[in-house]
């Protein structure tokens, strides 16, 4: 009989080294270590992570300002970076195609991996006809999906830092009550546009969401991700489309070239049409990093106070915030 008392006390003493060399909790789940690293990877993601992690997380993203994510492919570097992560969040929604290996990598290797955009609920989602099946991945330009992708963010925070679930709480409502008077800003603003100059035409089909949240017809002249090639007919169509509808203004990206739309002024030109460039959108990245167009809600407040203005609406040239720098 002492000698099964022994041996079970060698047992429960073996079982409680185990749970804490593993990092766990009374409750059995893993618990992350203080200030643990959270691995991000466009900006639009990095910056919501941040607000939702706070000071509970060191938040490190790979990709920067300007950085197209549909082309990204991981360094030598990213990858020493990724292998230092506690958790990883990406887009998702094959945003990051290029990255798949790694998050696979990562995720086979114990890094809880979250694809922020596959969180959400389906009618957050648009599958335009074009896509073959795939969800469009640029969700981020409906800011009220976005929103629901920050609650989402702090969800699985609180599930993997449960100690920290009320601090992830409230940095969500916080920055939720900031989005939503962002969307009201898009919304109203957008809406004083004339009605026949409501058109966003644009270098890469990433403002489909955009263009459901806001009402606004767009166009562009390659498809959803920057490796697609414009169709010569694409273009000449959106040439006509501008000089039937005396459009005056087309917007360049920070992540693309202006080839085609240097293609479209000069067609439209040949048609005794003249068009110009109405100034650069934040399509796939963020602006500047340190600057207010460096944030999330900095870029959007950018995006739709340009638009509007050069669209012949009415916004304050500051924007929202009265924070834009006039990149």
């Amino acid at each position: 009989m002492k000698y099964q008392l022994s041996l079970l006390w060698l047992i429960l003493a073996f079982l409680v080294s185990c749970s804490e060399q593993n990092g766990s909790d009374d409750t059995g789940a893993k618990s992350l270590p203080e200030n643990y690293t959270i691995i991000t990877t466009c900006t639009m993601v990095t910056d919501v992570v941040k607000n939702i992690a706070g000071d509970k997380a060191q938040v490190l993203g790979l990709m920067k300002e300007g950085v197209d994510p549909h082309l990204y492919k991981p360094t030598r570097d990213d990858l020493v970076t990724l292998s230092k992560g506690d958790v990883i969040f990406y887009s998702g929604l094959m945003l990051e195609g290029r990255m798949a290996d790694s998050f696979a990598k990562m995720g086979r290797e114990g890094v809880p991996c979250y694809a922020v955009t596959e969180l959400l609920d389906d009618k957050y989602l648009l599958e335009p006809d074009d896509f073959d099946g795939h969800w469009d991945p640029h969700v981020w330009n409906d800011v009220q999906a976005w929103k629901s992708a920050a609650e989402k963010v702090g969800e699985a925070l609180s599930e993997l830092d449960p100690k920290n679930a009320s601090a992830y709480a409230a940095n969500a409502r916080a920055y939720s009550e900031k989005l939503t008077k962002l969307d009201d800003y898009a919304k109203k603003s957008i809406a004083t546009i004339p009605e026949q100059s409501r058109v966003l035409i644009t270098a890469h089909d990433a403002f489909n969401y955009f263009a459901r949240a806001y009402d606004i017809k767009v166009m562009a002249a390659q498809g959803v991700t920057t490796e697609s090639e414009a169709a010569i007919s694409d273009i000449q169509n959106i040439v006509d489309y501008i000089v039937a509808n005396d459009i005056r203004a087309i917007f360049v990206e920070n992540i693309t070239t202006d080839r085609n739309l240097q293609a479209i002024i000069e067609g439209a030109k040949a048609k005794g049409h003249e068009v110009s460039i109405g100034g650069e959108l934040f399509s796939d990245a963020t602006g500047p990093a340190g600057s207010y167009e460096g944030t999330y809600i900095g870029m959007v407040d950018h995006n739709v106070t340009l638009i509007t203005r050069k669209l012949g609406g009415e916004a304050p040239e500051k924007g929202l915030n009265s924070q834009l720098s006039g990149h």
